[in-house]
């Protein structure tokens, strides 16, 4: 199968599923998020895959939402076409990651923001290069109550998720390394070679064995409250598009906004 806005590569018992829009950043359009639920249902169902990873060509593993076609194609949707799209591109394809059979692992670079944090962080394990960096400025800029995905306290922790979501700054790789966000931080140019060692030596392992290691893990998660823990965040998410909060970022428009996200980034 073909694809426009991403690169599928299978190298032996690993797909490698990249983000191939690095002239925008890697922004998740509508049509990249598709195709990557789309390529990842393929690997899953690919017997000779053991290991799937998602990737970025270019500088950057995704700098988010793609705002500017949101802006172009979406501007005008009802509180009803909204949350269905929102709940079919961000929160049903994110745990459809979360929830993937066999082994997945975020290979990150530059940036790693919003929407490509949530993408990231529905893996099962997260290796980043020295210059890759951690974001979701959406509280600060575009009065949002963050991503539609709120795994951030299940990856960094509770009193970390505040501070990040609350002041919108950027988190370095090292830093989401200590909180244990990320499983490994290496340097740029052995970022690819880094987390093909590591791939292969998950793919080397039973595959059955992986699989059922996963559903524990998972469930476990699930018993302390993950998945009603994002399910109820989806719709507090919706709720803060209709406050007058957010109208008012509207009419000041969506520039102002990243604006103020990234004086915020530099803090």
């Amino acid at each position: 199968m073909s694809y426009d806005c991403i690169a599928v590569e299978q190298r032996g018992a690993i797909a490698w599923l990249f983000h191939n829009r690095p002239e925008s950043r890697n922004a998740e359009s509508r049509q990249l998020l598709d195709e990557l639920d789309t390529a990842l249902a393929n690997a899953v169902k690919d017997d000779s895959v053991r290991v799937i990873v998602i990737a970025g060509k270019g500088d950057h593993f995704s700098a988010g939402h793609d705002l500017k076609e949101a802006q172009a194609t979406r501007a005008g949707f009802t509180v009803e076409e909204r949350y269905a799209y929102e709940e079919q591109r961000y929160l049903d394809y994110a745990l459809r990651i979360w929830d993937c059979p066999k082994p997945t692992i975020a290979s990150v670079q530059g940036a790693c923001v919003a929407g490509g944090f949530m993408v990231a962080n529905m893996c099962d394990i997260v290796v980043a290069s020295t210059d890759a960096f951690f974001a979701d400025p959406v509280c600060k800029s575009l009065a949002s109550a963050a991503v539609e995905v709120l795994v951030h306290p299940w990856v960094m922790g509770l009193r970390a998720a505040h501070e990040f979501l609350l002041t919108g700054r950027r988190m370095s790789a090292v830093e989401a390394h200590r909180l244990g966000m990320v499983n490994r931080v290496v340097p740029r140019a052995d970022l690819e070679v880094e987390t093909t060692t590591l791939a292969e030596d998950v793919s080397s392992g039973y595959p059955f064995a992986s699989k059922l290691i996963k559903r524990s893990l998972k469930r476990a998660a699930d018993i302390q409250g993950f998945r009603a823990s994002l399910l109820s965040h989806f719709d507090t998410h919706q709720l803060s598009h209709v406050s007058d909060e957010y109208r008012q970022m509207r009419e000041e428009g969506i520039a102002a906004g990243i604006a103020r996200g990234k004086e915020a980034a530099k803090k």
